[in-house]
């Protein structure tokens, strides 16, 4: 009974200081709005981890690592700037991806109040950079014969190709099914759903928050 009373107290108590401290209601900005408060460049806080489809042994699976540098600029355009690592902080990258196109807005997201869909398109620019020469190796093994040998600090366009590394095929342009969400100056994106599962159709768009991005 008193670890009862006192687990009711303290439940109390938080929801009594989350009343005292709840922040004014946000005002909602209309989508003209947010795509004129977006214009300009964004960047991480700090690397960021995802969990990928790749599983350890025991069947968890291996996250990965990564740092995001994001423009974006009249007439729906955007460049994402993405750099993958093999640790935490950052200090062993591998490649870099360059991702160049349009964004397409989709309506609201019932996520947050403000928070609209949107899809990534990537219809002028996929390119993928290895940063790291195991990386560079693994990559001449799998990625099929439409390529040069790939080399550290040499960028090659994987647009409209077949990319088994990365899932791409013949002809196809890459789309992410995401989110948009701005707060107090940051930019938030759609958190990766936590089976690994990419933004690569409707149903898995995602449904939180990712760590924002600031404005650089």
């Amino acid at each position: 009974m008193t670890v009862f009373c006192l687990t009711i107290g303290l439940i109390a108590g938080a929801s009594a200081q989350t009343e005292k401290t709840q922040s004014p209601k946000q005002t909602t900005m209309t989508v003209t709005q947010i795509q004129q408060t977006i214009q300009g460049q964004w960047v991480s806080i700090a690397p960021e981890v995802r969990p990928s489809l790749t599983k350890n042994s025991d069947g968890s699976m291996k996250p990965f690592y990564l740092t995001r540098a994001f423009k974006y600029s009249a007439g729906d355009k955007f460049e994402l700037e993405v750099v993958n690592s093999a640790d935490a902080y950052g200090k062993i990258p591998l490649v870099k991806i360059v991702l160049k196109g349009h964004i397409v807005w989709q309506g609201e997201h019932p996520i947050a109040v403000g928070a609209q869909k949107v899809n990534f398109i990537a219809d002028e620019a996929y390119e993928v950079t290895p940063l790291h020469q195991g990386f560079a190796d693994v990559v001449n093994q799998v990625s099929g014969g439409n390529f040069s040998k790939w080399t550290v600090n040499t960028m090659q366009s994987v647009m409209g190709k077949t990319f088994a590394p990365f899932g791409l095929t013949e002809g196809q342009i890459f789309a992410e099914y995401d989110l948009i969400y701005v707060l107090n100056d940051m930019l938030f994106w759609g958190a990766r759903n936590i089976d690994g599962r990419g933004f690569d159709k409707e149903e898995n768009r995602p449904t939180n928050l990712q760590i924002p991005l600031i404005r650089q």
